[in-house]
């Protein structure tokens, strides 16, 4: 993997992190109102378990295979 396709990856990551991060804020706000719109709540938990796969799986992508 050449530098500038890593540098790629480590930017995609940290928007992918981000993205993550600001959906764990929305959710949390969404869950504490009174009266919150569950079909959006189970699509925004959707969508942070699906950026949670495309990070670890990502992740598994820049750490070298080490043979035991």
């Amino acid at each position: 993997m050449d530098e500038i396709n890593q540098i790629e990856i480590e930017k995609k990551l940290l928007s992918l992190r981000e993205e993550h991060r600001d959906l764990d804020v929305a959710i949390e706000q969404m869950v504490q109102a009174p009266h919150h719109d569950q079909l959006r709540l189970g699509r925004m938990k959707k969508r942070k378990l699906a950026l949670k796969d495309e990070i670890l799986y990502i992740e598994s992508q820049l750490v070298p295979d080490i043979i035991a």
